[in-house]
């Protein structure tokens, strides 16, 4: 599945339609501005023989041409903002928690239907065709939530709750990116967004709410004597804390570190083993773990899907 543009011109929402719209205007609007003033900067020049008129560029550049059109465009901008859906959170059968840190997004699910619970990391998915309600916050800085393909830039203030309803036209890649300067990896803090078909999204729903499998294997017991669960929370296996991503379903993702790396054996050991390489100032420490307990931890997080 190729992912959209990540442009506001390229939208797949209905949200997004509307202010890839007003983009379209507010860029038609400005070269017309620009187009006019210059004409009368050169026939200013012209008339007086290239004795510019401060009285033509003032009264017919400055007043007469630019305030008509101001006008018309923040009556038409108050208009068509009128017409964004209003975040409501009691209109959406599934409702999104969505927490930056420090340089990740935690991301959790709640299913207002059936009251259940999934937590992830750097993913959203959403049911396509149905409005889902985002409850936007941070924990340590000021970030913003900007997912330019099917919604505006809202921003996530510490201590504070942002709320955003969006919907996705058909299934489908997005990319969202936090917008506001975070930091050292405030570049490298993406968010991989997903749109499938209704039933299909249940059954993932359904699924990413499972405790994980597989918590027998030797993995397992690196990661426990290792004390990764001081940060990381693996649910069935250890309620540890959230300083960093839940990794219960860590292997049915795409990306390590908020899109830093593409998800497979290499990246995942070296992650591990110094993530600082790949993220430098990331919180993660790098690992001392010898060779072969690093295998065998990859090897099991590679087992939870």
């Amino acid at each position: 599945m190729t992912p959209a543009l990540q442009s506001v011109l390229s939208p797949a929402g209905p949200d997004a339609a509307l202010l890839a719209q007003l983009s379209w205007l507010l860029f038609g609007a400005g070269a017309v501005i620009f187009v006019l003033v210059a004409g009368l900067a050169i026939a200013s020049i012209w008339r007086r023989r290239w004795r510019p008129s401060s009285r033509l560029l003032v009264i017919g550049g400055g007043i007469i041409l630019p305030l008509p059109l101001l006008a018309a465009l923040m009556v038409w901008s108050g208009w068509q903002g009128s017409r964004l859906t209003w975040p409501f959170s009691g209109a959406a059968r599934i409702q999104v928690s969505v927490t930056g840190h420090m340089w990740w997004w935690e991301v959790r699910y709640r299913n207002t239907r059936t009251g259940r619970e999934a937590v992830l990391a750097n993913e959203l998915r959403l049911p396509a065709g149905e409005r889902v309600y985002l409850a936007l916050g941070a924990s340590d800085v000021l970030h913003a939530f900007w997912l330019p393909t099917l919604a505006g830039k809202v921003d996530m203030v510490p201590g504070r709750l942002h709320g955003l309803t969006l919907r996705a036209d058909a299934p489908g890649r997005h990319r969202g990116q936090c917008a506001e300067y975070c930091g050292t990896q405030h570049a490298t803090m993406a968010l991989d967004v997903v749109a499938l078909p209704a039933a299909e999204f249940d059954a993932w729903l359904e699924h990413q709410a499972q405790p994980a499998l597989n918590a027998s294997l030797r993995g397992r017991d690196v990661f426990l004597a290792a004390r990764c669960n001081a940060c990381h929370t693996v649910r069935g296996v250890a309620e540890g804390g959230r300083q960093g991503p839940d990794l219960t379903h860590l292997a049915s993702r795409s990306h390590l570190g908020a899109g830093a790396l593409p998800l497979n054996r290499a990246a995942l050991l070296g992650w591990i083993a110094n993530p600082q390489a790949a993220k430098p100032g990331a919180r993660m420490p790098a690992s001392s773990l010898p060779p072969e307990d690093l295998q065998a931890l990859a090897g099991w997080l590679e087992t939870l899907q």
